[in-house]
């Protein structure tokens, strides 16, 4: 069979059911519980055999597209797994940029995932599980998990994962404020407000929370206003994801989250609402590659 040519797959967002940050490490990484859940909000990527240094096309000009992007990094990895030097060459990737930037969704993460395997496939490098998952840790603590999909939970950095039971399907609004959040100033918020006091919670039992929302409220109010308006709307759980800026509320219907999404963007015009799902790790494989 001919070699493929081109790679498209989508790359799913995510939100944090719970986060708790359990204390600082002594390499400086905070110690994480939380719990990753896939939601059908993806970006587009296609990977295409392409004369030339490797380089990236995205629609959004806010998205970097050099050495700054995970996209690149990830193909910088699999080049010299290839056993070959200097820059990438040979692949152009177009990128089409669903998933906000700076929301707490891991678009960046996600997208370094997809770019691993499907550069691997490319560039014919054989990868054991193992060593994916090595090259998806040194990109970020939440790489690792869009190589899985799905509900996992994420102990120590976020990044050892165990798959949890499938939930049962919901329906997702995401609000989208119309700042972004650092992931590291939020956790320097945490670390000046809470310092290095530990939660004490058994291991066994995983809390609805999200310990980073209430530092990034106290700097950004409206995440507690949004919270608050998708709790009336009646979802049966709302928080900021992440380290935000996205809040998100689950419905056990498509027509209550539309609803709710409605509500929420005739009162707050200048931030988007978005409906989506979630999806299990089955339905994660099988939408990732077009």
């Amino acid at each position: 069979m001919p070699a493929e040519r081109s790679i498209a797959c989508a790359a799913f967002a995510k939100i944090n059911l719970d986060l708790r940050v359990v204390g600082v490490r002594a390499d400086g990484y905070h110690e994480l519980r939380t719990t990753f859940q896939s939601i059908a909000l993806a970006d587009a990527l296609t990977f295409a055999l392409a004369p030339g240094p490797f380089r990236i096309v995205c629609d959004d000009p806010e998205c970097p597209i050099d050495e700054r992007n995970l996209v690149w990094q990830a193909a910088k990895l699999v080049w010299t797994a290839a056993g070959r030097h200097g820059v990438p060459q040979g692949v152009a990737v177009t990128l089409a940029k669903r998933i906000p930037m700076q929301a707490g969704l891991g678009g960046g993460s996600s997208d370094a995932a997809a770019a691993l395997t499907a550069l691997a496939s490319l560039w014919s490098v054989r990868l054991s599980r193992r060593r994916l998952h090595e090259m998806a840790r040194s990109l970020g603590a939440d790489v690792p998990y869009f190589l899985e999909g799905g509900t996992v939970l994420g102990r120590e950095r976020g990044d050892r994962l165990s798959p949890l039971p499938n939930r049962d399907g919901a329906f997702v609004v995401i609000v989208i404020p119309r700042f972004g959040v650092d992931t590291r100033q939020a956790f320097a918020w945490w670390d000046q407000e809470v310092g290095q006091v530990r939660h004490r919670e058994s291991v066994g039992q995983v809390a609805i929370t999200n310990d980073l929302q209430r530092v990034v409220a106290a700097r950004h109010p409206i995440v507690r206003t949004l919270v608050a308006a998708l709790q009336r709307l009646g979802a049966f759980q709302a928080s900021l994801s992440g380290s935000g800026s996205a809040v998100f509320g689950l419905f056990a219907t498509r027509a209550r989250a539309e609803r709710a999404a409605r509500v929420l963007r005739r009162r707050h015009p200048r931030r988007r609402a978005l409906v989506t799902r979630t999806l299990d790790r089955a339905e994660c494989r099988k939408l990732a590659a077009k």
